[in-house]
Order: C-alpha cells, then sequence, then structure tokens
C-alpha cells in the first residue's frame, strides 16, 4: 500500500510554527550579495562558516531579520555582535554590528538593530555583514529562512 508523506524543508527551521515568508527579511537593505556561503562544521569543534557573509559598506543599517528579543548586544573577542531570539528556538547572529538595541530589546520585523562596523575577517569587499543561525547548538543556513516553502510529496511505502 503506498501512502502519501507531505515532506517540508520548513520541518528543518520551525516544526512548531510557520516561520517563512513575511517573517523573515534580508538583514540588510534590498538584496545584498552574498560573498561566502554557509559551510558548517562536520564537528562542533571543527572548522566552517557558520553563517553567510552579505556584502555592504561599513555604516549601513543592520535590519533584524525577524521578530523576536534582544538575547545579546555587545563585544565578543573585541567585534561588536547582536543577537536576536525568535520563536521555534531559532537564534540569529549579526556581527560586526554596533547595536542601537540593547539585551530583554523586543525587535520587530526589518527593524534598525544597529550599524554594520569595519573589519569582518576573511570579508573579501570593503564590509561584510556576518549573519548566522541556529537552533540550540545546531548551525544553520540563514538563507533558509528567505526561500520559499517547498512541499514535496514523496511515497511512502507501509508494509
Amino acid at each position: 500500500m503506498v501512502h502519501l508523506l507531505i515532506v517540508s524543508m520548513l520541518a528543518i527551521f520551525a516544526p512548531q510554527s510557520a516561520a517563512v515568508g513575511p517573517h523573515w527579511t534580508w538583514p540588510l537593505p534590498g538584496s545584498p550579495v552574498v560573498v561566502r556561503g554557509f559551510d558548517p562544521p562536520s564537528a562542533p569543534w571543527g572548522s566552517g562558516h557558520r553563517g553567510v557573509d552579505l556584502a555592504a559598506p561599513p555604516g549601513t543599517v543592520v535590519l533584524a531579520a525577524g521578530g523576536g528579543t534582544v538575547a545579546f548586544a555587545g563585544n565578543v573577542a573585541g567585534q561588536p555582535v547582536v543577537s536576536i531570539d525568535h520563536p521555534g528556538g531559532l537564534r540569529t547572529t549579526y556581527e560586526p554590528v554596533t547595536a542601537i538595541v540593547h539585551s530583554g530589546d523586543s525587535v520587530s520585523l526589518a527593524q534598525p538593530i544597529g550599524v554594520l562596523a569595519a573589519g569582518h575577517p576573511g570579508c573579501v569587499v570593503a564590509g561584510c555583514l556576518h549573519w548566522g543561525l541556529r537552533r540550540e547548538q545546531t548551525y544553520l543556513d540563514p538563507l533558509a529562512l528567505l526561500r520559499p516553502l517547498h512541499i514535496r510529496l514523496k511515497p511512502l511505502v507501509v508494509g
């Protein structure tokens, strides 16, 4: 007997709620160029690129990619960082960003959270925003938040 099983990329990111489409936006004005993509490490301690780098000149306003609560706004290893907790257990990070928000602040979709600072290591252009996404300790590709939901029907053979 063959049944159809609905499989969705959304389940990877927010199985508790539909958190794509109008709930997410680019963290920079317009549609920025991705100069370095997501390359997850093979092990939690391994090397990789735990987010994407988006080209923008220093001084560009950085926006909240989604609504949530500012979890952190300050320096980490000498770099200014903002982290936002979102419903469904997701956290986005933005670096190097000089914050105009504070820990505990509520932010809405596309609300300015800071200004892009110069000096992101490894950036191949004048300025880059490193935008990260994780659920608990698992790093995810933040670009998946911006992709349309694709529903695929796959056969499921039940014995």
